[in-house]
C-alpha cells in the first residue's frame, strides 16, 4: 500500500541519533561538575570578608596619602633580585629609623610579602628581599605609625626599579 517499506531492526544503541542526543545533557552534566569542583577547590581571595571595614579604610588611606602629598614624599626603589634599595626624597625630613613596605600580588594574596626597610645613610633604606613572581604587583610604603603612605603599581619581570608617590 504504501510502496517498499524496511523495518529497522538494529538495536537502538547502535544507531547515531540516540548517542547524539544524549552526549548533549551529558556534557553539561559534566561541566556542572567540573565548575563544581574549581569551585570548592579555589579560594575566594579576592572577595572582602568585611567589605565596611574595608570603606571605612579608603577615608584612612586618602588621609595618608594627602599628608605624603603635602610633605612631597617620592621615593625610587630598586631591586637587584636579593636587596631592595630604597632612596627617598621630600619637602620634609623623614625621622624614622625603618619604614614597612607592602607587597601586594595583584591576585594571589598567598604571594603578598611585607618587609620592614632600615635606614642606612640619610634618606636611604634597604632590607633582603625573597625573589617575586612574574607578575602585577602593588607596592605600599608607610612609616610604623602609618601616617603616610606612597605607593606604586608595577609588572615585575626579574629585577626592577619603581618609583612610588601619593599620586593616585
Amino acid at each position: 500500500m504504501y510502496g517498499n517499506t524496511e523495518i529497522d531492526t538494529q538495536p537502538w544503541y547502535t544507531q547515531f541519533w540516540p548517542w547524539l542526543l544524549i552526549s548533549l545533557p551529558a556534557s553539561a552534566v559534566i561541566a556542572g561538575f567540573a565548575t563544581l569542583y574549581l569551585a570548592i577547590q579555589s579560594p575566594n581571595a579576592l572577595v572582602v570578608d568585611d567589605y565596611y571595614k574595608a570603606g571605612l579604610a579608603i577615608n584612612q588611606v586618602k588621609h595618608q596619602q594627602e599628608l605624603a602629598k603635602k610633605m612631597q614624599l617620592e621615593g625610587l626603589l630598586r631591586n637587584n633580585g636579593k636587596m631592595l634599595n630604597l632612596s627617598l626624597s621630600g619637602k620634609s625630613p623623614i625621622s624614622d629609623k625603618t619604614l614597612k613596605l607592602k607587597i601586594i600580588h595583584s591576585t594571589r594574596a598567598e604571594l603578598d610579602q611585607q618587609v620592614t626597610l632600615t635606614r642606612q645613610a640619610g634618606n636611604n633604606f634597604s632590607a633582603a628581599i625573597s625573589e617575586l613572581m612574574p607578575g602585577i604587583w602593588y607596592l605600599r610604603l608607610a612609616p610604623l605609625d602609618q601616617s603616610w603612605e606612597i605607593r606604586d603599581r608595577l609588572t615585575i619581570n626579574g629585577p626592577f626599579q619603581a618609583r612610588l608617590s601619593a599620586e593616585d
